[in-house]
Order: structure tokens, then C-alpha cells, then sequence
């Protein structure tokens, strides 16, 4: 044991140890069953996946760092070795070495499907489900580069220039698919192979911008060449530029259709350049073997596979789970319109590393996938967001599911829809299993193109919106690069300025900074301000899951701590300087000193400046002091809406007295039942309803015929008798369960407000 290389916790590592050779092993062990042998196999594709060795019968795929793309690897070897075919889902649900030999034994003997061989570049040849679905949508927005894809590469060092101008060529020459260009043949489209040809570098130099603007100018040329659009049907669909910074400071900026790239094809990419480039600067010959397989093979394969029974019964599967399917209604900042574009933009967050930690282990005692909890975390976002139960998020599986496929460039996805029940505010972890379970049943159905879907389905959409699901979720495979050149790759350094869907959550792992989340957002729906407060709420929910799993759904936080201080502090600070000596009428005439001549009243076709309101309502104060009014006194108002209403309230509180509102619509008990209980001295009214009030009130005065006599009035201030303490109204409540209450209201509580 002290001879084998310890992990920091004084445990074997595993990953630095030796990957035995199985053939070896097998001989010598001739003498085993077959299901040993079978799990001496299966040992050997595992540590080839997983870059882990030895591998127990009992190890766990997931906790080994498993998930959906490797395991597609593993299925495409268990295929090719034991002429077996098992379904994505199998190695998830049977994750160990000894419970997969058990459905390997149990499948011998099965028919595989055709095998994957070359075909004859002299016929006619279809695009694949995946090239035919994006040629399809080129069609509907041909002017917008809705599917161009981005790969930056910093280049360190001196860079052999025209060796790397010959690697790219030799890597276009290599992959017949970057020389593909699509033309329709009998109204069907096609694929066309292109000869050959020496590719062009075009060389930026930027040495002699100021460092400042040299990043600026780069990002520039480089966002320009992503929105040029491609030109399907004469190609070529790849473009690349070289900018040089500095001495020893390069960028290669790619452009490449999705029609003929994926994820992993960057990977590929990256890993191919960086071995030929290696190759060619030494003089030396590409040491890469020719590829017996083209992504044109698969295609005819992949269209020959999906005929008949394999089809329909998939097919019925997506009928059954995406039947009266929901449209999720998540607020937007603007409306859906038909002029909507797929017009976009993104935001980064890198995550904390104890943060995905956290979020692995949590995965790993849960058996599931990391891919699996973050898509449980974003439905549970998209639950909280729309309180919708019935959650639908889409993703994209590769197919690359047969060892021949290894090392080909090409799209090779296929959309999948993972429609969840979130009822019965379950918590996290019961969540997950639901998830999973989507996910496993989503896998063993993949093979269904997505297009064929969304046909037998018939959905109702705009052809600006992605049918069946608005928000994506899918984690790319690291751009590893080579430590000795000291290349660094990344996915989105360059803005493409667009969203295929709503949102899409990407999970991203850089070298330089961790795991980044990504999110791709349509800005003709949001604000950027927006997702990044909902990429904030993302995070905390993940903090939040990894605290307490267990909690219910709909308790999990939500709120960044910045938007709890601004809720719980900031929004809660209600205390405010207000003036607690003064009176309301008092402040208005502070107003009238300041804007005399303003308008303060309009109603109908009349209008009223400060000072002539405060004029009539001074007249009528000085009136009702001599009917003794005073502070304390209550002086009902019962008149409609009118200039005289404003100067009837202005001129009680002037007099000092209090007002008691009467609406003259209020039945007429109601009003009887006021006037008594409030025991109110004077009455403001006006002659037309004087009919309709009770005969036993105090002193009328009527605001329209007696005003001349009220006119005859002073229109200075009144002397003030009147204090912040006194009564500035009395309201009456509805009565709803009850009679009416008057609430009684000084003028401190009124001048607060």
C-alpha cells in the first residue's frame, strides 16, 4: 500500500494509478465465469471512460464522476465489445460493474442494430435529423445568425504562423464536414462535400493600438465575423481570424455554423490543432490516422436506423408525456409580439468552488448526476417565477453513442423535453427523484428527432419561439488544452448577440475560473437586469438546496443578500422628518406663498390658482368662526365634486374646525345616522341637495347661493387657533359589521403622510 500514490486524505488515488491492460488480464484468467469475465470487460471500459483505475465490481458510475456523456461512451463500447444494445438509462439505473454484467448477460445473443460503415460519396446524400432541423430554421430567418457558434483560443508564446495556417487546413481536409455545404436535389436537401482547398488566415495586428483599446478592437472584429451570416448552400462554414496583441499574445477567433458543430466537435477541434500544429512546426507529418468514418456515413446510418418500429414506438412515448403540454408564463419586462426576434444576450457568474463541491456530494448521495440537480434547481426557479406546477425545460443529448463516432466532428444533438410534476410543494430531494426519473425516460426515448416531435404534436407557436419549451439548460464538456503549447479555450468570449430560446442556463467549466454559469437571455424580452437578479436567485437557491436538501420547495430562499437588506432594511426604513408642529392647512399655505400663481384645482373646463383658493377659503373660515367654529367644532361637508368641495374643506380647517365628509350619494339613513351621532353644529352643502338631507341639522350654509354673503368676508389668513393635536376630520368606517364608527384623526396624522 505504500508504494501506491495517497489522495491528501491518506486514501488510495485511483485516478493516478495504472490502467491495466484487459486482454492480458483475461488470458490469464481464462479459467473465470462468464459473468466475471463479463465484469473484467466492462472494468476496462469504465477506466477508459472515466480516467479511473482499478474500478471496483461495486463502484458507483455516478459517484466515479459519471454522467450522460460519458455514459453514452460507455453504452457505444459496451455495443462494439459484447454486441449488446442497452439503452442510455440502464447504466443510471444499473450503475455499478456487477449490476451492468447482469443486463449484458441478459441482452447476448439480442440483434444489434446495422453497423455504421462508409458509404459511397457518388450518391446522393441526406442531411441528418440535426442538420435538416437547423437548414429548416436557416430558412424561416436566413438574414439572422441565429445559429453561429463561437470559439476563442488565447494563443501564448511565438506562434508559427503559417504552420498553423496548414494545421487548419489539414484539420478542414481531415473532417469532410467543414467542407460541407447543403444544396436541394428533388426539393429534398443534401449534403454536398467540397474538395480540398488551402485555407486563408486572415491576420489582425493590433501591437500598435494602445493596450487599453487592443481587447476593445479585438472583441470587435471578432463579434463581427459571428454575425456575418453563413451561406448554407455555398459555405464556406467555418471562418477563422488570427489577432495578434502582442509579442507573445495571440487570439484565433472561430465562426462555425451549429449545422456542422457541436460541443465536443470544439473539443476535437482544440485537441487536433493542437497535435497537428505541434507536428507541423517541427517539419513532421500530421500524426493523426485518416478517420474510417465521416459524419456524411452517419448520417445515411442515423436515417436507415430510425425507420419503422424503432421510430413509432418512441414516438408514442413523447405523444403520452408531452400531452396538453403547458406554455410556461414567466414575467417578462416586454410582451411577446410577432415583431419578437431571437435578438439576445448574455451574463456570467462564476460559481464558488465549495459551492459546486457541495452540490456534487449532495448528487452523489442522492445517486444522481450533477446535470440532474441543477435542472431540478432551474425547474424549481421556474416554479417560484411563474407558480406554475407543470414545468417543462428543455436540453440537448449527444448521439454519439458508438465507439466509430469517437473523434468526429459534426452536430450530433438531439433535443430533448423534460417535463416535471411539482405539485404537493415536495421537498428538494423528492424533486430530485421525479427529475431523475424524467431524465432516465427522456434517455431510453432519445433517439426520436426532435422535429418528429414537435410534428406529431402540432404545437401552437410563433416561429420567432422554440416549439415545445422557451427555456434550455445543458452543461458543455471542458475545453481542455494542451499545458506544453499554453493554449486557453473558451465557449463565449464573443457575444453572438442572440438567444435560440428564452433563456438558457449553460454550466461551464473554464480553467482560469472554475465552473461559470452562464445565461443566455432574449433582450427582446428582458432587461439585462433581470436575469442577472435571476441568475442571482439561481445561486441562492443552490445554496439554499445544499444547506437544507429537505426543505419544502416553496420555502427555499430566493433573494440575493443585497435584495434581503433592500427589503428588510432599506424598503423598512419608513421613518422620515415631517414638520410635528404644524397643521395641513398650514402647509398649504406655505405653498400659496411659494407658487401663487400656479393652478391648483382643475375641474371641467375651470381652473384655480393657489392664491384664488386661498382667498375663498379664507372668505368662508373667517364666516364660520362667526357661526363658532373652532378647534375641536365639527362641521359636516356634504356636496359633489367641485372647486367649492375643496374650498369647503380648506376654509373648516382654516376656521379650525374639523370636517366630517358626507358623500351625497350615501342613502339617506346613512347620512341621518352621521349627522346625529357626530352632533355636528354646521353643515357645508349646496342648494340642489338641501331636499335630501334630514330636516333636524344644524346651520346650513349653502356654498353656491349664499356665497355672496360670505364674500363680503376678509381673504387674510385667519388667526390661528388651531394645533397639531387638534382634530383635523372625522372618517366614518362602512359599517359592514356594524354601524358606522367615526375615527377621528388629529392633524399630526395627516401632516405624517
Amino acid at each position: 500500500l505504500e508504494a501506491f500514490p495517497l489522495t491528501p486524505s491518506g486514501k488510495v488515488d485511483r485516478r493516478a494509478l495504472p490502467i491495466p491492460d484487459a486482454s492480458s488480464l483475461i488470458r490469464e484468467t481464462s479459467f473465470v465465469a462468464p459473468r466475471d469475465s463479463v465484469e473484467l470487460q466492462l472494468a476496462q471500459i469504465w477506466s477508459e471512460i472515466l480516467g479511473v483505475s482499478p474500478i471496483g465490481v461495486h463502484d458507483n458510475f455516478i459517484e466515479l464522476g459519471g454522467h450522460s456523456l460519458l455514459a453514452t461512451k460507455i453504452i457505444g463500447l459496451v455495443r462494439d465489445r459484447f454486441q449488446v444494445e442497452l439503452p442510455l438509462n440502464c447504466l443510471f439505473e444499473c450503475p455499478t460493474v456487477a449490476e451492468l454484467a447482469k443486463e449484458v448477460l441478459q441482452e447476448e445473443g439480442l440483434t444489434i442494430g446495422a453497423p455504421l460503415q462508409p458509404i459511397s460519396r457518388e450518391q446522393t446524400i441526406p442531411l441528418s435529423f440535426a442538420q435538416e432541423q437547423l437548414w429548416f430554421l436557416n430558412q424561416l430567418t436566413p438574414e439572422e445568425p441565429v445559429y453561429n457558434e463561437t470559439l476563442s483560443i488565447h494563443l501564448g508564446g511565438d506562434i508559427n504562423i503559417p504552420a498553423l495556417e496548414e494545421s487548419l487546413t489539414e484539420l478542414i481536409r481531415r473532417h469532410e464536414i467543414l467542407r460541407t455545404t447543403y444544396s436541394v436535389v428533388n426539393g429534398q436537401p443534401c449534403q454536398e462535400i467540397q474538395p480540398p482547398s488551402a485555407f486563408t488566415l486572415p491576420i489582425v495586428d493590433l501591437r500598435e493600438w494602445s493596450e487599453t483599446k487592443r481587447e476593445t478592437e479585438a472583441v470587435r472584429i471578432a463579434t463581427e465575423q459571428l454575425r456575418q451570416r453563413f451561406d448554407l448552400t455555398r459555405g464556406p462554414l467555418l471562418r477563422a481570424t488570427l489577432i495578434q496583441l502582442a509579442s507573445d499574445n495571440y487570439r484565433l477567433y472561430f465562426a462555425i455554423h451549429h449545422s456542422v458543430i457541436d460541443a465536443e466537435s470544439f473539443v476535437h477541434i482544440i485537441q487536433e490543432l493542437e497535435i497537428i500544429y505541434t507536428a507541423f512546426c517541427q517539419g513532421l507529418p500530421s500524426p493523426l490516422p485518416e478517420l474510417p468514418i465521416q459524419y456524411a456515413d452517419f448520417a445515411v446510418w442515423q436515417r436507415q436506423r430510425l425507420l419503422g418500429v424503432v421510430l413509432s414506438h418512441q414516438l408514442a412515448y413523447w405523444q403520452k408525456q408531452l400531452e396538453n403540454l403547458p406554455q410556461l408564463k414567466l414575467p417578462t419586462d416586454r410582451p411577446r409580439t410577432p415583431q419578437t426576434t431571437f435578438t439576445g444576450s448574455f451574463v456570467r457568474h462564476q460559481l464558488p468552488f465549495e459551492l459546486i463541491e457541495n452540490l456534487k456530494t449532495l448528487s452523489r448521495q442522492e445517486s444522481v448526476t450533477l446535470f440532474v440537480t441543477f435542472a431540478t434547481a432551474i425547474k424549481v426557479l421556474l416554479y417560484r417565477y411563474s407558480t406554475q406546477e407543470d414545468i417543462v425545460l428543455g436540453t440537448v443529448i449527444s448521439q454519439r453513442d458508438r465507439p466509430e463516432l469517437e473523434g468526429i466532428i459534426g452536430n450530433f444533438l438531439n433535443a430533448l423535453v423534460l417535463r416535471s410534476d411539482l405539485s404537493g410543494n415536495p421537498s428538494f430531494c423528492e424533486l430530485l427523484k421525479r427529475v431523475r426519473n424524467v431524465c432516465l425516460s427522456a434517455y431510453s426515448h432519445q433517439d426520436v428527432p426532435f422535429q418528429k416531435v414537435v410534428e406529431a404534436l402540432h404545437p401552437d407557436y410563433q416561429f420567432t419561439q422554440n416549439p415545445l419549451f422557451q427555456v434550455a439548460f445543458t452543461i458543455d464538456p471542458a475545453l481542455v488544452t494542451e499545458d506544453k503549447l499554453g493554449w486557453k479555450a473558451f465557449y463565449f468570449e464573443v457575444d453572438p448577440q442572440i438567444s435560440k430560446f428564452d433563456i438558457t442556463f449553460y454550466l461551464l467549466e473554464e480553467e482560469s475560473e472554475g465552473m461559470v454559469l452562464l445565461t443566455e437571455y432574449n433582450t427582446d424580452l428582458f432587461d439585462a437586469t433581470t436575469i442577472e437578479r435571476m441568475s442571482g436567485h439561481l445561486i441562492t437557491l443552490l445554496e439554499g438546496i445544499v444547506a437544507n436538501p429537505n426543505q419544502n420547495i416553496s420555502q427555499l430562499p430566493l433573494l440575493t443578500e443585497s435584495e434581503r437588506h433592500q427589503l428588510l432594511v432599506e424598503w423598512n426604513n419608513t421613518q422620515v422628518y415631517y414638520p410635528l408642529d404644524k397643521c395641513i392647512h398650514q402647509l398649504f399655505e406655505e405653498q400659496v406663498e411659494r407658487t401663487p400663481d400656479a393652478v391648483a384645482v382643475v375641474f371641467e373646463e375651470r381652473k384655480v390658482t393657489y392664491h384664488e383658493l386661498n382667498c375663498q377659503a379664507n372668505q368662508l373660515a373667517h364666516y364660520l368662526q362667526t357661526l363658532g367654529v373652532g378647534p375641536e367644532v365639527l362641521v359636516g361637508i356634504c356636496v359633489e365634486r367641485s372647486v367649492e368641495m375643496v374650498v369647503g374643506l380648506l376654509g373648516i380647517l382654516k376656521a379650525g374646525g374639523a370636517y366630517v365628509p358626507l358623500d351625497p350619494n350615501y342613502p339617506t339613513e346613512r347620512i341621518a345616522y352621521m349627522l346625529e351621532d357626530s352632533s355636528v353644529p354646521v353643515l357645508l352643502t349646496q342648494s340642489k341637495l338641501v331636499e335630501e338631507l334630514p330636516s333636524s341639522v344644524g346651520k346650513l350654509v349653502l356654498l353656491d347661493s349664499d356665497w355672496d354673503v360670505i364674500a363680503s368676508e376678509g381673504q387674510e389668513n385667519p388667526v390661528e387657533r388651531v394645533r397639531a393635536d387638534n382634530l383635523a376630520y372625522v372618517i366614518y368606517t362602512s359599517g359592514s359589521t356594524g354601524k358606522p364608527k367615526g375615527v377621528l384623526i388629529p392633524h399630526s396624522g395627516l401632516v405624517n403622510l
